[in-house]
């Protein structure tokens, strides 16, 4: 199987399956001399945990990660960051009934047909659980970020057809809610929604916005590694989004040139902009303004609710798929995209570095 790495310079391999040992990530190309502690990377994936509301899967895992290389006396080597995260509650046996039927929403045929054969408990590599190595290389490259003054958030923009406007965010209030959206108020009507999903063993979707701030201008290589092309890879990858937009993104079809456009102007010697709607990129790199992104997560796959579906004799039949699961994605997604961000971002940063003689002369001169 190949397709488990992302990143050139800032490269990242995530590896296990959702009911093997464990999971984690290993990171290569790091910089040395960055301040990184388990605890750092811990505070990530606390966000992805199961088990934070009614909301989530009640898997009980502490996703506790252990470093195994990389790190020394509190900073960065800048050889290979190995990261591990035991799998301490599987239920293989929730399971067994669809060792030999396909469920709707999920890689079970594609796979089976792939490669002969599938991991049936969880989904193995298609499983959510695979992002707990992205969220912890999301850790580290945040912290790579921060050291040169960028700073990312993410958030739930949209739980179903509950969406908070821009003009309503409140950042303090992301927190105090189940679904890490900025207004508090839109959440516990998006909870109630969930709430009457959940009764009807039904689930839902919902959007997460990532915005990132500080970036200088020029992050991203102009053609095919473009910035914004390789974020809607990176954030494509996640195996629940089916869509991604930066700035205005679909709504832009439907504008004119003249409003869609971003003025320019200058402001104490800088170069601005009016307006916003390219959402931070240029041509593919970034032109110094707020980055804005948008990821489409689509409805829990696994409901039990009785679908129709097709075993690997190729019968017909019902199936209803029990364990535990989200009713909705979205929160634990909130994560996982910011730490895709975070790792494209970390990775541009570096290949940017040498895109000019001044720069290589500033280190070697």
């Amino acid at each position: 199987m190949s397709g488990s790495s992302f990143g050139k310079l800032f490269r990242i391999t995530t590896w296990g399956e959702s009911h093997g040992p464990g999971v984690g990530v290993v990171i290569d190309g790091c910089p040395a001399g960055i301040p990184l502690a388990e605890e750092n990377i811990q505070r990530f994936l606390d966000r992805r945990r199961p088990g934070q509301s009614k909301y989530t899967t009640r898997r009980n895992e502490a996703d506790s990660v252990e470093i195994l290389s990389g790190v020394f006396e509190g900073k960065t080597t800048g050889t290979p960051i190995s990261l591990l995260v035991r799998n301490q509650d599987q239920r293989s046996k929730d399971y067994g009934n669809i060792a030999v039927s396909y469920r709707p929403g999920h890689a079970d045929f594609p796979f089976r047909e792939k490669y002969g054969f599938r991991d049936y408990r969880g989904g193995g590599r298609s499983s959510g659980r695979e992002t707990i190595g992205r969220v912890a290389a999301g850790a580290v490259a945040s912290k790579l970020l921060e050291e040169v003054g960028i700073t990312l958030r993410a958030y739930t923009k949209a739980i179903g057809h509950y969406t908070v406007d821009e003009k309503d965010y409140n950042f303090s209030e992301i927190t105090e809610n189940s679904f890490y959206m900025p207004n508090n108020s839109i959440a516990e009507k998006a909870g109630e929604y969930v709430s009457s999903l959940m009764a009807q063993t039904d689930s839902c979707g919902g959007i997460v916005e990532c915005i990132a701030d500080g970036l200088p201008v020029g992050i991203g290589e102009p053609v095919f590694d473009k910035l914004d092309a390789l974020l809607a890879q990176a954030v494509m990858s996640v195996g629940a989004v089916k869509g991604v937009e930066i700035g205005d993104g679909f709504a832009a079809s439907a504008s004119v040139g003249s409003r869609n456009n971003d003025p320019f102007y200058m402001k104490d010697g800088k170069v601005c902009k009016k307006t916003n709607h390219s959402g931070g990129t240029l041509g593919g790199m970034s032109d110094g303004s707020r980055l804005i992104l948008r990821a489409a997560v689509k409805p829990t796959s696994s409901i039990a609710k009785t679908q129709n579906t097709v075993n690997e004799s190729g019968e017909d039949i019902e199936i209803s798929i029990h364990g535990r699961h989200d009713p909705v994605i979205v929160p634990r997604a909130v994560v996982v995209v910011e730490s895709m961000t975070a790792v494209t971002l970390a990775d541009l940063l570096l290949q940017n570095a040498v895109s000019k003689m001044d720069n290589i002369k500033k280190i070697y001169q």
